[in-house]
């Protein structure tokens, strides 16, 4: 498994598009947190993003979900849309993601927070099932740092273990994913010809392994367009994604949700108290020019709080 860095501009803009579900390039973005207190934005961040493939060399995007090959009449619903993927045309040429570092060398204590991508398919197993970065997510909580998860990004977070409470870091909290009805839909759509390239765990949907982890089922929130929520946010309409904020913890369903889900990022971000980091980040932040998937949200900030508050 491998990971590469890159800064994130000081608005706040970045590679948060449909692109961050692209199977082969599931990731973990680490972003440091600098606020400019007088304009009460996000200042220059560095970012570290982790991927499946193998450990210090560099990743590729599944070709089917970054072209729409072999998807047929669902590419314009299911594939990455042309800004998403000239993003990764862009990062796919940083020395970041050419030259990739490992999970071992991340310090919960440098970052001030993590962001977790998801993706599907059996790739990304090593990634949901990694004790490391299990660990280091548990270190992230334990820390009261801001945590944000997109899609199966959810499931990695379900599956870590609080050093304190020793049970999952989800317990107790509330949160959102990909619910059972978008993957049994994509599955349902695609498996005649695509067997169950839709499905991580044939055996299990992501909602209900999320859920073996919650306090209690119902705090797993599926959000609106029950039951199979498939309409898509936009740059222009961020608010017409979904996003689920439980203290310091942000959660979303799917690439659909993406504006909104990085909109209220770089606003937790810019509203969380966090300490310092200590010691220096590994490896040398570089700037990498990325289109933005996110624009500026209307509404008043979000500050972190014990209570939970729907983004939609």
């Amino acid at each position: 498994m491998s990971l590469g860095a890159y800064t994130v501009s000081k608005d706040c803009h970045s590679t948060s598009t449909d692109s961050d579900n692209l199977k082969s390039l599931t990731n973990i973005q680490i972003a440091k947190r600098h606020v400019d207190e007088e304009a009460d934005r996000v200042d220059p961040s560095l970012a570290l993003w982790i991927r499946p493939g193998r450990n210090g060399y560099k990743g590729a995007a599944d070709e089917r979900m970054l072209t729409g090959k072999d998807l047929k009449m669902l590419a314009s619903t299911l594939a990455c849309d042309d800004e998403a993927r000239s993003i990764y045309n862009q990062m796919e040429e940083s020395i970041e993601f050419q030259y990739p570092i490992p999970w071992s060398e991340i310090r919960s204590e440098v970052y001030d927070s993590v962001c977790l991508p998801g993706g599907h398919d059996k790739a990304i197993r090593e990634y949901l099932e990694s004790e490391l970065l299990q660990k280091i997510i548990g270190e992230f909580f334990a820390q009261e740092k801001p945590v944000a998860a997109i899609c199966h990004g959810v499931l990695l977070v379900a599956r870590s273990t609080h050093p304190r409470t020793r049970k999952s870091v989800l317990f107790g909290k509330k949160t959102t994913g990909l619910t059972k009805g978008q993957e049994k839909a994509a599955y349902n759509l695609t498996r005649l010809w695509l067997g169950d390239y839709y499905l991580t765990y044939p055996d299990i949907y992501l909602e209900d392994d999320v859920k073996q982890y919650l306090e209690k089922p119902e705090d797993f929130d599926e959000g609106p367009g029950y039951p199979i929520p498939m309409s898509r946010d936009s740059q222009d309409k961020p608010h017409d994604g979904f996003a689920l904020l439980d203290g310091n913890y942000l959660s979303a369903r799917w690439p659909g949700d993406v504006h909104r889900f990085s909109t209220e990022y770089c606003r937790l971000l810019a509203t969380a108290s966090v300490k310092k980091p200590i010691g220096k980040p590994i490896g040398t932040p570089l700037s990498l020019p990325v289109a933005s998937a996110i624009s500026e949200s209307e509404t008043s900030n979000s500050t972190a709080s014990s209570t939970t508050e729907l983004l939609a």
